[in-house]
């Protein structure tokens, strides 16, 4: 919490939009500047029973910051379904409790859904305090062509299952947004390069609204070297945006003699590496090239 705005504040909340008992408060919190705090979400963390947060030095931090002394427990990854329990209880026993994430909005990407869902199920009011979201911030400032947007999260960390994620996401009319972390993001560009081709627009928001935010566009093809280019662009959190595929020539662009080796291709490669061969081969686009091997895969 040492970005932007970091000097102490001490707000007035407004008790009529405070926490109310029973209720469970989903709270966005800022990505890094913290000027970007919402008063509503002030209201519930300074008159919630508890705090539920993925870090509570993260969370304390931002809430010393603020000068709230409300109390903070843990709920992560590795707790969240040992938790539930006893923070339903609290609900149950006219309890308040605002759930934060590290960052941005719990539960996208993050915990808390499992909190959500057992609360809702338990039948306690679950209200959303809207705000700062990573998705949101980039696509907004990405300026991609596609009207609609797929949100993916974390690719899987295990190559060969990142890859056929993204074969599955490459088929979709719309553009994909994926969040990466620093030391896997130029393994997760090469295999969506290798998933999409070349010639889709690549939007990367690293950083967002903290001291180093960059939001650069490119083509897909050239971000292996942009990111080689220099060893600061592989650091901090990304947002990872591929523009929707353009209208592509129809499938006979190939060649029968084309399409003969693409099929005898497929018997031995997945469709992403046999469009690939075909594509250098003939000349045609590696989009065309794969759409048609999709194709003749189902």
């Amino acid at each position: 919490m040492s970005e932007a705005g970091s000097g102490k504040v001490k707000p007035e909340t407004d008790a009529r939009f405070g926490a109310k008992a029973g209720t469970l408060y989903v709270v966005a919190t800022p990505l890094g500047n913290l000027r970007d705090m919402t008063l509503r979400a002030l209201d519930v963390l300074a008159t919630a029973d508890v705090v539920a947060a993925e870090d509570t030095r993260t969370t304390g931090n931002l809430l010393r910051h603020y000068g709230i002394a409300t109390r903070v427990l843990s709920l992560h990854a590795h707790n969240e379904s040992q938790r539930v329990h006893s923070i339903v209880e609290r609900l149950g026993a006219g309890g308040s409790v605002a759930l934060v994430s590290d960052a941005g909005t719990p539960a996208i990407s993050d915990p808390g859904a499992l909190l959500v869902r057992a609360a809702r199920e338990a039948g306690f009011t679950v209200v959303p305090i809207p705000g700062p979201s990573a998705v949101a911030a980039a696509f907004s400032a990405a300026g991609l062509a596609a009207e609609s947007f797929v949100f993916a999260g974390f690719p899987p960390a295990q190559a060969k299952a990142r890859r056929t994620w993204l074969s599955s996401l490459a088929r979709l009319p719309h553009a994909v947004v994926l969040y990466e972390a620093p030391h896997r993001v130029r393994e997760t560009i090469a295999d969506v390069l290798e998933a999409m081709g070349p010639g889709r627009t690549l939007v990367v928001a690293r950083e967002l609204t903290k001291t180093f935010e960059t939001i650069t566009s490119m083509p897909l093809g050239d971000a292996p070297s942009w990111f080689a280019e220099e060893a600061n662009r592989e650091r901090g959190e990304f947002v990872l945006l591929v523009d929707a595929a353009p209208p592509s020539a129809p499938a006979d662009a190939l060649s029968a003699e084309a399409e003969k080796w693409l099929v005898a291709l497929l018997e031995e490669l997945p469709p992403a590496r046999a469009a690939r061969v075909v594509a250098a081969m003939t000349g045609v686009a590696r989009d065309v090239v794969y759409e048609r091997a999709l194709e003749l895969k189902r």
